[in-house]
């Protein structure tokens, strides 16, 4: 791959070093301290011991940690490091991290360079400053990251500054979490457990562990970044508060996997570039359905790695995008009415053979696995679904969950005309025939065979199984996917769990009559989560009401799942989330759609009062003294009749505009006034975001008529197709 220097010229112009090829096989993970780095560097019997330390789940010991701490060190200062970070996950949703210097002052006027197995493994940052939702008060200032050892240590380069990062849990003084990082680490136990426990019990030898991988499709806008700094609702809140839309948006069905423009591809190529040399094997890229819209998605890979990735394929479209003069948008709506941003997160299990647990197989007792823990992931969304809506709830996730391209806040399933015809045999005792030519024999004699990839994709389910994967299509684009992770997990180790005592239970003359009894059974009850039709129809949504099926659209009602005695009861059995870690959360989340909502309120106010009403003034102005002018001259009212009609309207809409505006403000002011979280989110939301968009449709329908030169924002299509 060749490399690509940006230039800050105003043609903005990307010149291509004149260099020899380089294949991204010699350059992959190149700055990252990985298994192939640690054999290199490391001891023989110092790799074994973190290998093993790695695999087993267990401590290193001080003079391993020591070893290893100083290899990393050496590494990393090769790679041109001065500095050192604990670089973990707090629940503000983004990374953080805290440099240290490796050099030590080692006399009088001279340092030397030292990393200890101490300061690798463990760091102490200010914990008072991140949310905690009432875990730690503000003088409570310790908190401490603990070394994750199964996620590489990578280089992160900003500018001319080169620092080694280290991926870290992040933990309270008393020992309660505080990040994203360390119940996902926990539900990948837990499910580890309860997996393998289940294929004991099926008879299925030499599996020691199961891991979650996870394969995130990341969506995202470009635009300019002149346009970017003209709009202070981008650029503090991440959406246009108003706007209206373009006469050309996506309606023509031509952006998709369409041309990739020169200077989009110059960009994406220097983000692979980026992510190629921290071992993030970023696999596929395309335009997106919206105009300024692109995707980039990765190879499948283990669920904890996935999530750091991600986080850091995230932060590579932020900074690398400025060195384009590009502003990269993760919001989930940044344009009301043009398709938003999702972040399609296809999730599987596999064992340590690396056979993987939702592909139908080969053999009969793979088939049988297949289906047991298939439905063992069917039922607990069918259980759960509540809290999945809750995994995926936030502001920015309101306002696209629903919309013509993300599916609706009902969670359900889609399985495929043949597999739902296979369970409907399963639970009928009938027999069907296959159709297609390529055929698995599931192995049970009552039980039709399965044609493997017979099944279409179903883009407005939320949770569709592919083949061998299920797809989680509700999280949203800015959001941390290890906590809709962290819920799958936690939910289906829990299902595999009770079906396992089931089983045992039942008086069978084989384990695969015991297994298929409970799956008849089973499936007679998950039944109402299964759905194979569109989701967008307002038919399904009565459907959904009458089987049942919860339907919070909005993020204060739809977190509440995550209090309730079944969620809380679940998280601390699987040792995930306790109770009081699980509620903090709760009210983080509810403090932050406050937030964002409110940061919204004063960018609208800011804009209305500064740069919409002086703006609609001016051309009332400009159109008033042409009035005046031309009644004047020609000596009669009737031949402006016209341009008074559109004045009258332009003074309407003003007026409109500062009446709302001031409605809100005195609505928000009565919101402040509430001591209780939840109460104010609700009121908030139910109340103030409704006059928001009334607000936003009167501003809306000014840009349609003042003069363009006069409006002082730029306009949907300069930032979608100005590029």
């Amino acid at each position: 791959m060749k490399k690509t220097i940006p230039t800050l010229a105003a043609e903005r112009q990307y010149v291509i070093e004149k260099e020899k090829f380089v294949p991204v096989s010699q350059y992959f993970g190149e700055d990252t301290f990985n298994h192939k780095v640690m054999k290199e560097k490391l001891p023989r019997d110092t790799f074994r011991k973190l290998m093993d330390a790695i695999n087993e789940d267990q401590m290193l010991d001080e003079e391993t940690a020591n070893i290893v701490a100083h290899a990393m060190k050496e590494w990393a200062i090769e790679k041109g490091a001065t500095h050192f970070a604990h670089w973990f996950q707090p629940m503000t949703g983004i990374t953080a991290e805290k440099h240290d210097a490796f050099a030590d002052p080692c006399g009088p006027g001279a340092v030397i360079e030292r990393f200890s197995g101490k300061q690798l493994v463990q760091g102490e940052p200010d914990a008072s400053s991140f949310p905690s939702g009432g875990i730690r008060a503000t003088f409570e200032a310790r908190g401490y990251t603990a070394w994750d050892m199964s996620s590489p240590a990578f280089i992160k380069r900003n500018g001319i500054s080169t620092t080694l990062c280290i991926p870290t849990a992040f933990i309270s003084y008393t020992g309660q979490v505080l990040d994203k990082k360390t119940p996902l680490l926990r539900s990948i136990r837990a499910l580890s457990k309860s997996a393998v426990n289940m294929l004991k019990l099926l008879g299925v030898k030499g599996v020691k562990k199961v891991y979650s991988n996870l394969g995130p499709e990341q969506e995202y806008f470009l635009i300019d970044m002149d346009y970017y700094y003209k709009r202070q609702d981008l650029v503090l809140g991440g959406r246009t508060v108003v706007g209206a839309p373009p006469a050309k948006g996506q309606e023509l069905e031509d952006q998709y996997f369409g041309s990739i423009k020169e200077r989009i591809s110059s960009y994406m190529h220097d983000v692979e570039e980026e992510l190629f040399k921290l071992g993030i094997p970023a696999k596929t890229r395309h335009n997106e359905v919206a105009p300024s819209q692109y995707e980039i998605a990765p190879v499948y890979e283990e669920a904890n790695i996935a999530a750091d990735h991600n986080q850091l394929v995230m932060d590579t479209l932020k900074y690398v995008a400025k060195k384009h003069r590009l502003a990269a948008l993760l919001h989930e709506k940044p344009f009301a009415k043009i398709n938003g941003s999702g972040k399609h997160v296809n999730w599987s299990m596999s064992d340590n053979n690396d056979n993987n647990l939702l592909n139908p197989g080969k053999t009969p007792q793979d088939n049988i696995s297949f289906l047991v823990f298939l439905i063992a992931t069917v039922r607990a969304v069918y259980k759960h679904a509540d809290v999945l809506r809750a995994a995926v709830a936030s502001y920015g996730n309101d306002h696209r969950l629903g919309a013509n391209e993300a599916p609706p806040a009902i969670i359900s399933v889609f399985l495929g005309e043949q597999l739902t015809q296979i369970l409907e045999n399963i639970e009928k005792g009938t027999i069907a025939k296959a159709t297609n030519a390529e055929i698995i024999d599931l192995g049970i004699s009552s039980l039709s065979h399965v044609s493997k990839d017979n099944t279409d994709r179903n883009r407005t389910s939320p949770f569709a199984f592919t083949g061998n994967k299920f797809e989680f299509r509700a999280v949203g684009s800015s959001q941390n996917i290890a906590s809709p992770a962290l819920v799958i997990n936690t939910i289906v180790a829990e299902s595999l769990d009770e079906m396992a005592e089931k089983i045992r239970a039942k008086e069978a003359k084989s384990i695969n009559q015991a297994v298929f009894d409970v799956l008849k059974s089973e499936i007679k009850t998950i039944k109402p989560i299964l759905f194979n039709g569109d989701n967008y129809t307002s038919e399904w949504e009565a459907e959904a009401k009458r089987r049942g099926l919860p339907n919070e659209k909005t993020t204060p009602s739809a977190l509440k799942a995550l209090i309730t005695d079944k969620s809380l009861k679940l998280f601390e059995k699987y040792e995930v989330l306790s109770n009081a870690e699980l509620k903090s959360r709760y009210l983080i989340h509810v403090e932050r759609y406050i937030k964002d909502l409110e940061i919204e309120v004063k960018c609208l106010n800011h804009i209305c009062l500064t740069q919409v009403i002086p703006g609609a003034v001016a051309y009332q102005k400009r159109l008033a003294r042409a009035i005046v002018e031309t009644r004047e001259v020609l000596g009669s009212a009737a031949v402006v009749s016209p341009q008074t009609e559109l004045l009258k309207k332009i003074l309407d809409l003003i007026n409109k505009v500062y009446a709302a505006n001031k409605e809100i403000q005195a609505k928000v002011e009565q919101a402040a006034a509430l001591h209780d979280e939840p109460k104010k989110a609700e009121l908030l939301g139910g109340k103030v975001k409704p006059m928001m968009d009334e607000l936003r449709e009167y501003v809306d329908a000014l840009e349609n008529i003042v003069d363009d030169e006069i409006w002082p924002l730029p306009k949907f299509w300069e930032m979608l197709f100005v590029c």
